[in-house]
């Protein structure tokens, strides 16, 4: 197994630690930890991409499992945001509709020999998510600071409003980049659904 699959697996071994500490508020500085365990998560899927182009190491494998790894750190995520309260059940299933129907056709093209290459928004959908779960993470552990008076925001029901308000702007913005790359990757390869057996 070539280093870029090895940094997908690892990827998909670092999702349980961070859903572990994010459902764990008795954990002191519980939110910081899944920080750096998603952000660790996220960084390999920009290295593992980065390594596989550069020395020519792409594989079926890694065709594969990369953008899965990449569905299930964010869409845990998502889940856990949900249990604890941080978004909402519509967000999630919206961001799930659009995977399974790309991860669709892929999967059909695929089944007849034929890559439908990502695209640029696709990129960018992944990069809004990431960092729509990073500052959510980062808001709640300031006020996670504040309950264990390691700092003192004053008004702490004020910020937490805010920070409410602005998770739900975070999370809204990645949802339409879901969407809109969604949207352009069908237009992009009509042809071939249409033509799909």
């Amino acid at each position: 197994m070539n280093t870029p699959n090895k940094l997908t697996l690892l990827r998909l071994i670092i999702v349980p630690f961070y859903v572990f500490f994010l459902l764990m508020p008795s954990v002191p500085h519980h939110y910081i930890i899944a920080i750096l365990l998603f952000g660790a998560a996220a960084y390999t899927d920009h290295l593992d991409g980065k390594i596989a182009r550069k020395y020519n190491m792409i594989t079926d494998f890694g065709k594969f499992a990369d953008p899965l790894a990449d569905k299930v750190m964010i869409l845990s995520a998502l889940a856990c945001f949900i249990q604890v309260g941080l978004t909402n059940a519509i967000i999630l299933i919206l961001i799930v509709s659009r995977e399974f129907a790309i991860t669709s056709i892929r999967l059909v093209a695929s089944s007849q020999g034929k890559v439908l290459a990502a695209n640029n928004w696709g990129k960018a959908k992944t990069i809004s998510q990431i960092a729509a779960v990073l500052l959510i993470m980062l808001m709640q552990y300031i006020l996670e600071l504040d309950s264990m008076g390691c700092i003192d925001l004053g008004n702490t029901d004020l910020y937490a409003h805010w920070f409410d308000v602005a998770g739900d702007i975070f999370m809204w913005i990645s949802v339409i980049f879901t969407l809109v790359s969604g949207v352009i990757y069908i237009v992009q390869n009509i042809d071939f659904i249409k033509s799909a057996k």
